[in-house]
């Protein structure tokens, strides 16, 4: 198995919300854009809260995210996997992002979502005890991979749609 390697966050200094993921999958890894899976319900889900939509060229749903406050990011930085699932990552390779200084960078970010149990269980493994003490709500929320299809469409956007109540933002940004 090869070495694969996480994307750079997208945030902005004034972000306040967070949504991590664990690692981007093969689709997303060829594409060089997170959540690139035609089949991955994140960009759906976000285009119904806040404008982002699938249609909109990659750079505007990213404007769209940080037009909200969202920042964008994965837990790992790298790791081995074969595939794309979750579930085919070598833990003993995981290398977590450096969120000491990512935090430091974003001290407006009070909540952390997470995109399903791996991000939230590497989060936690991982990452939390490096953490300094810091007033953060944390949340998972049902993955939008393609296979979590025990959750239908419907079932995640209700619950996703947290992300939208802790922005506080309307929800819809402005393609122009």
């Amino acid at each position: 198995m090869a070495l694969i390697y996480s994307f750079p966050p997208v945030a902005t200094p004034s972000a306040h919300t967070l949504i991590l993921g664990s690692m981007p999958g093969e689709a997303s890894l060829r594409a060089g854009q997170y959540y690139a899976h035609p089949r991955n319900l994140f960009w759906p889900i976000l285009g119904e809260l806040t404008g982002a939509h699938p249609a909109l060229p990659y750079v505007e749903r990213l404007r769209c995210l940080e037009t909200a406050g969202i920042a964008l990011w994965d837990v790992l930085q790298c790791c081995e996997r074969e595939g794309s699932l979750d579930t085919r990552i070598d833990t003993s390779t995981i290398v977590p992002n450096d969120f000491p200084g990512f935090l430091a960078a974003h001290p407006q970010i009070t909540r952390v979502f997470f995109n399903g149990a791996m991000a939230e269980a590497s989060f936690r493994r991982h990452v939390l005890k490096s953490l300094a003490p810091r007033q953060l709500e944390y949340q998972r929320l049902p993955s939008t991979s393609p296979a979590n299809a025990a959750f239908s469409f419907a079932r995640r956007l209700e619950a996703w749609r947290s992300v939208l109540a802790a922005t506080g933002l309307p929800a819809q940004c402005s393609s122009t």
